[in-house]
């Protein structure tokens, strides 16, 4: 995998069962001064933590009766405007969220989420196309807390990460020199062991869009888990097995389920796989059917968040692995 001039560090896996292929390469950072990579470093997942971390600690909450995919968003949250959207259209992209928030980068905790709660609304394009925002699973996460008492990021380290063994592999508090530097920010200086994403920072344990750290070794164990053992127990087959579907009202197939992008396989029966991607140079792609995986894990925004030619790199590697992994 030939991303490593593009990208600063490079950890990435790829296995099918038990057989497997694992590099980590690079350099950890690259400025102020050169520091290498290190087998086992945390790096910001982004937006994977809304599959690896909300997503399954909402379907708890569904499993146990608590919450229903179609209950209403309002039932939780009164303050939103607009068409009554459910936690399914926040978790498929499909509630039409709409609302600027001005200065958004300047507001502190309490004022950044009154903003959310009293500026966003549901348009009149709910549940008729897919609109891809952080918003939704910030949402999701703080029905989360209504429902529980316990912030979003208290309840996925509770119910997800402590179940499944994996404190010393994924955590929304990483050691900071063990965790691999984002960007070199005016505002912030070097990122390094909190959060990359504005919203998220200041949202801190309210945010369950982003947050979490991993190591390729956590994702390569969280993987496993979820293809082969219901996510170690903590989910039913039932529950996994409608991530592999697509979830949204929309009549036809629109390749999104509850949190996760779907791919079709390449093979004959054109099965499903599932897939999602982070803003700071994170992907990975599941099939439970073939027990195949692909974990790439990039500082791609370090030092400067300017880095398009990784994205067009990503979408090449993902068509070239639905390819390829066909042919094995």
């Amino acid at each position: 995998m030939r991303i490593n001039k593009v990208v600063p560090a490079l950890s990435y896996l790829i296995f099918e069962g038990n057989q497997r292929l694992k590099v980590e390469t690079g350099w950890a950072k690259i400025t102020p001064e050169l520091e290498p990579l290190r087998p086992g470093m945390f790096y910001d997942l982004a937006s994977l933590t809304k599959v690896i971390g909300t997503l399954p600690a909402i379907a708890q909450l569904v499993q146990a009766g608590k919450l229903n995919w179609d209950d209403q968003v309002k039932t939780f949250l009164p303050e939103l405007k607009g068409k009554n959207a459910t936690i399914r259209d926040l978790l498929t992209h499909t509630a039409a969220i709409e609302g600027y928030i001005p200065h958004r980068n300047e507001l502190n905790h309490a004022e950044l989420l009154q903003a959310i709660l009293n500026t966003e609304s549901f348009g009149e394009n709910l549940a008729k196309n897919i609109c891809y925002t952080d918003l939704g699973l910030i949402l999701v996460g703080l029905i989360a807390e209504k429902v529980t008492g316990k912030p979003i990021q208290e309840l996925v380290t509770e119910t997800v990460i402590q179940p499944l063994g994996l404190t010393n592999e994924l955590s929304y508090h990483p050691p900071v020199q063990g965790t691999v530097p984002t960007e070199l920010s005016k505002k912030r200086g070097l990122i390094r062991g909190t959060v990359h994403d504005p919203k998220a920072f200041v949202l801190q344990e309210q945010c369950g869009s982003a947050g979490l750290f991993g190591t390729l070794t956590g994702l390569e164990r969280y993987a496993h888990e979820l293809l082969e053992n219901n996510l170690g127990g903590l989910l039913t087959t039932t529950m996994i097995q409608s991530f592999f579907h697509d979830q949204t009202r929309m009549q036809g197939m629109h390749n999104r389920s509850f949190g996760w992008k779907l791919f079709l396989s390449r093979g004959k029966d054109r099965h499903s796989v599932i897939s999602h991607t982070g803003f700071t140079g994170t992907f990975m792609i599941l099939d439970q059917q073939t027990d195949q995986g692909l974990i790439v894990l990039t500082n791609r925004v370090h030092p400067t968040a300017k880095n398009d030619r990784f994205l067009e790199l990503r979408d090449q590697i993902i068509a070239s692995y639905l390819n390829e992994k066909e042919k094995s």
